[in-house]
């Protein structure tokens, strides 16, 4: 495993568009999710240990924005063939078992991980009402014991763009899995 912090970017940039198969056999496109306020999209895999660690918290903060207009999109870049823990039956069967209530995508090609500048699992961007960077950071203070959060950066990134703010300028970097690349 190699432990990777995900990489800064510039506030404001564009969501990059994206075209890819669900683990519920269905289509997504960026512009799919047009009528949510906030496009939550994140960077996950089966087999990481840090996705692992947040994964519940990332199902508890979508319940915790249930019925507002802020979309959760999960993305799988992993290579199956290295990483078969990350294959689509196996995001398939986890997400049914964990109830994500998210859609959860498929990167087969890795163009899209490529796209958002992804680095590791999670990685997480968070973009506004005109698709635009907004929080590019961490979930919380303390991946690893939820007993030991004390500030949840993420949906404090979320409460703020719902209240016509921007979200605080410092923003910590995830830190996670590197994806798993394909050779060549």
């Amino acid at each position: 495993m190699v432990l990777l912090e995900s990489e800064a970017l510039p506030a404001g940039i564009a969501c990059p568009d994206f075209d890819l198969g669900g683990v519920d056999g269905k289509r997504y496109t960026r512009d799919g999710f047009a009528a949510a306020e906030v496009l939550v999209v994140l960077f996950l895999c089966n087999h990481c240990p840090y996705v692992q660690a947040v994964e519940d918290r990332i199902i508890a903060l979508r319940k915790d924005f249930e019925g507002r207009p802020v979309q959760l999109v999960g993305i799988c870049s992993n290579d199956p063939t290295s990483y078969p823990d990350d294959a689509p039956a196996k995001l398939e069967e986890r997400w049914r078992t964990k109830g994500y209530g998210f859609p959860y995508l498929v990167d087969d090609t890795q163009q899209v991980a490529r796209a958002f500048g992804a680095v590791c699992t999670p990685d997480i961007y968070v973009y506004d009402r005109d698709r635009r960077l907004a929080y590019h950071g961490r979930i919380d203070d303390s991946w690893k014991d939820a007993a030991k959060v004390t500030h949840r950066d993420l949906a404090a990134a979320i409460d703020a763009l719902l209240a016509g703010r921007r979200p605080a300028a410092e923003q910590h970097p995830t830190i996670g899995c590197s994806i798993k690349w394909k050779n060549g």
